[in-house]
């Protein structure tokens, strides 16, 4: 079939594009002496599959429909996931095919969760592949949350379809414009992200690090403590500053450019992000101030701060253990992790606008109570909401949650504590990275588990990653015949 061979095509070049990449770290093993061709190797065995994907898929009239569209997607993060976990294999940590599988996947997911248990001495050009991956994950799931996911009528993402004529047909070249302007978008931010963390103390390798993964709220650091390694409230506010930037909507930076200066300030998602962060953050603060004496008033502030905007960005730094502040925190930063960012942006989780269009649909449900003869419409951004449109966020949700306690299950049938289950679960569907508690808290990580644990929590990873739909309807043969 045709399209089977662009499918195939575009996976050869994204493996290209991978291997070219792995060249920077091999760079790094030069600068740092490491004596090691690991990346070169691995450079090049993943550049060598590439080409004889393209060679083999070559056609001159390259199209995607919308079924192939979807396998395109499931096919590209799961290949570079394997193909990324080449480097980890070959390296010195002496990592498992599992383990190396699990950390590539929660770098190109941008989870950041982690089985490397002292990063302080691992290799600098590991240290710097977990963060390309994260970079890369992340400018990947803005094209696919702009320019395929709205293709799909589930889950409420056709909202953001750039165009309402758009059609499967186009979305080859306009994945290659918008591409362009985003990459664009992406990089100064990271450039302007690196330059700040040097600025106000880090070295230029770990500012280059912290700088992909900060835009792409992905959460890998180069320290086993994180951003707290630093001991830098400047370094942490800088964070705070770039995760937002990153946690925006992407297309407002699109409209931004093309002459819409105000999109910023009119946006319901962006004005729910930050309504979301002012409330959080008081309720946070309000508790450390009321619990414990440990931190002044400006450091409570500031803490507060940090840890909300990293869990609910799903970017995952941390600062402090705030397993040991009491329970409150493990139930609020469990809600968060669900709610997530901006759809759109590099962040996670179930999305701010499917919570704003369901609370109007709510409050309407109430009004149609009070007033039976009343006629009530919902919209959202000047945008009317159709009844399906609101049943396939319905959908979405509750699919959300179901896959939760599925794998929630599978990681308490393996063995594994309740709050280590539940969190494990959570931090892998929402890709928010540490979870809760003793073992994957903010000082442990996910080394010990089991195997088949990190199997299900590497599952849980893509699905929350792709938006469920876009993994899950490839398994529905009715979708391939419609």
């Amino acid at each position: 079939m045709n399209n089977n061979k662009t499918v195939f095509f575009s996976i050869g070049v994204l493996l290209i594009i991978l291997g070219t990449f792995m060249l920077i770290p091999f760079f790094v093993q030069f600068l740092y002496d490491e004596k090691s061709n690991t990346f070169l190797s691995s450079a090049t065995v993943t550049a060598f599959i590439g080409i004889l994907l393209v060679l083999t898929n070559l056609e001159e009239n390259r199209k995607l429909n919308l079924q192939q569209a979807f396998l395109l997607t499931a096919l590209s993060w799961l290949s570079i996931a394997i193909f990324g976990c080449i480097p980890f294999l070959l390296s010195n940590l002496n990592l498992s095919y599992v383990d190396a599988f699990f950390e590539s996947m929660s770098g190109i997911t941008t989870t950041g969760s982690t089985i490397i248990t002292n990063l302080d001495t691992a290799p600098k050009s590991v240290l710097i592949w977990r963060s390309i991956l994260q970079w890369l994950g992340g400018i990947g799931i803005i094209v696919m949350a702009i320019t395929i996911l709205p293709l799909l009528n589930i889950g409420g993402m056709q909202l953001f379809r750039m165009e309402s004529s758009d059609t499967t047909e186009k979305i080859l070249p306009r994945t290659r414009r918008v591409t362009l302007i985003i990459s664009v978008i992406y990089l100064f931010l990271t450039f302007a992200c690196g330059i700040s963390y040097w600025l106000v103390g880090m070295n230029v390798f770990d500012s280059i690090a912290h700088a992909m993964t900060t835009i792409a709220t992905g959460g890998f650091s180069t320290y086993s403590s994180s951003i707290g390694y630093f001991e830098n409230p400047k370094i942490e506010i800088i964070a705070i500053i770039f995760i937002i930037l990153g946690s925006i909507p992407f297309i407002s930076y699109l409209k931004f450019v093309r002459g819409d200066k105000k999109i910023f300030f009119k946006d319901s998602q962006i004005k729910g992000l930050f309504y979301i962060l002012i409330i959080s953050i008081f309720l946070m603060f309000l508790y450390l101030l009321i619990s414990s004496g440990t931190y002044n008033f400006l450091d409570n502030l500031r803490i507060s701060t940090f840890n909300v905007v990293s869990v609910l960005s799903g970017t995952g730094y941390v600062t402090a253990d705030f397993s040991s502040w009491g329970k409150f925190p493990l139930i609020f930063f469990l809600f968060l992790m669900f709610i997530g960012g901006c759809a759109g942006s590099t962040t996670c989780g179930i999305k701010i606008f499917r919570f704003q269009i369901l609370g109007h649909f709510i409050l309407n449900q109430i009004k149609k109570l009070v007033y039976p003869r009343g006629v009530f419409s919902i919209k959202y951004n000047n945008e009317k909401i159709t009844n399906s449109f609101i049943y396939s966020i319905i959908t979405f949700v509750f699919l959300y949650f179901f896959i939760f306690f599925i794998l929630a299950a599978l990681l308490s049938i393996n063995g594994l504590d309740f709050i280590t289950a539940i969190s494990g679960s959570a931090s892998a569907i929402s890709n928010v990275g540490p979870g809760l508690g003793d073992v994957i808290g903010p000082d442990g990580n996910f080394s010990n588990l089991p195997t088949f644990s990190k199997l299900s929590l590497s599952l849980g990873m893509l699905l929350g990653r792709l938006e469920l739909f876009a993994v899950l309807v490839l398994f529905f043969p009715s979708f391939w015949k419609n």
